[in-house]
């Protein structure tokens, strides 16, 4: 464990910091998205900037990218720098349609929190049924469409939700290859990847954690990517000219559904806080912790046992140094890199419950002090996860 310098605001900075500090860890070159940039003031610009107008026409157009309606905004809903609430509130008084799917796509991410926090590590596998899987090839680059997506996941970390389904689709349905290899694929470039929507997104796509599976072909990349197919190597021998075979599924013993993850519904303890702990789920300026003790200096461990496991992109982690040296131009933070108990046991701090196995695992051996509520969207019960309709159903919206 060791203390280590805030690097100085911007992205230059933030990816040193990363080259110098967490290079051992990382895969591949360090280097952030070219797309996004980190920190509060890009969250809220980001916001500030986005209508709501033609979303349920457009939130799932590919290409070329002018025609795209996605908002953009998932980076920064996941490290809690835009509260759902917020973003839930500033698409009030656009056209109802388009309101209401792009709020019916914040309560997919939300049922996402709930569906992990309930079921836990049980999502590792299918929690309906499960795909027999190999280790073959699972993206085919030489197709135009592949091409597009998996260069875009790789340079910017972020996907719209069609080209995540067409690969997750290529990579579980058509090829055949192991679903959780693919899910890992997407959670080491992701700037939003959790394995809270990630995990529920490559469940839902392949059919192990749905009714059915969603069968990739050229008739989406024609109707999502008009003119792509004519800039491909195959366009005269598409590999996916027609829908997929059905997969042969192998039924499973369903997760078992635990509140263990869920967290407070009220703030616990209050014995002499001195710092307040962040967590990557968490580092927004309305972090409740934060929120309740503007004066304290903010803690956040780059914990890098787990890092050397994941063996994430750089991008992610130059993400979280922007944020995190941005964050350090309004208030005191300390950085260090090694375990966050090492850092953090002994002292009496403040923090977020984050609903997540990896927060119930430090916090079991940090002890904080105080305890803040995970802001949820929708109040969690124990109620039905089985499926998204099911949840909405048994749940008091928004």
């Amino acid at each position: 464990m060791r203390a280590v310098t805030v690097p100085e605001p911007g992205r230059a900075a933030a990816e040193a910091f990363v080259a110098e500090h967490l290079s051992p860890v990382v895969r591949g070159p360090v280097a952030g998205s070219e797309r996004f940039r980190g920190g509060q003031a890009a969250a809220d610009a980001a916001l500030a900037g986005y209508d709501v107008t033609g979303y349920r026409r457009r939130r799932n157009e590919v290409w070329p990218p002018e025609r795209r309606g996605a908002s953009a905004l998932s980076p920064y809903i996941r490290h809690g720098l835009l509260p759902p609430r917020r973003v839930w509130d500033h698409v009030a008084g656009g056209a109802s349609g388009d309101v209401r799917k792009f709020r019916d796509e914040l309560l997919w991410q939300e049922f996402a929190r709930h569906w992990y926090a309930r079921l836990g590590t049980g999502t590792r596998q299918g929690v309906r049924r499960e795909l027999a899987g190999s280790d073959r090839p699972g993206w085919d680059r030489s197709m135009a469409c592949v091409d597009l997506a998996v260069g875009e996941l790789e340079r910017d970390g972020w996907l719209v939700n069609q080209t995540r389904m067409w690969l997750a689709s290529e990579w579980a349905v058509r090829n055949g290859t192991w679903w959780r290899h693919g899910e890992d694929e997407f959670f080491t470039h992701l700037l939003d990847g959790s394995r809270a929507a990630n995990r529920l997104g490559w469940q839902w796509t392949t059919g192990v954690g749905s009714s059915k599976h969603y069968g990739f072909s050229r008739w989406q990349v024609n109707k999502r990517a008009p003119g792509l197919c004519d800039t491909c190597a195959h366009r005269h021998d598409c590999p996916i000219e027609h829908w997929p075979d059905d997969q042969r599924f192998v039924e499973v013993e369903r997760p078992t559904t635990s509140d263990d993850l869920l967290g407070p519904d009220a703030v616990s303890g209050d014995d002499g806080v001195e710092a307040v702990w962040l967590t990557a789920e968490s580092l927004g300026d309305d972090d409740p912790a934060l929120t309740a003790h503007p004066d304290l200096p903010a803690v956040f461990v780059f914990d890098t046992p787990l890092l050397d496991r994941l063996r994430l992109s750089a991008k992610r982690l130059v993400f979280l140094a922007e944020t995190l040296a941005e964050l350090g131009t309004r208030r005191p933070v300390e950085l260090h890199v090694g375990r966050p108990a090492d850092a953090l046991v002994g002292r009496p701090v403040a923090v977020t419950h984050a609903p997540v196995p990896g927060f119930a695992h430090h916090s079991g051996a940090v002890r904080p002090a105080e305890v803040h509520p995970w802001p949820w969207l929708v109040a969690p019960t124990s109620r039905n996860v089985s499926s998204f309709t099911a949840w909405r159903r048994s749940s008091k919206m928004p």
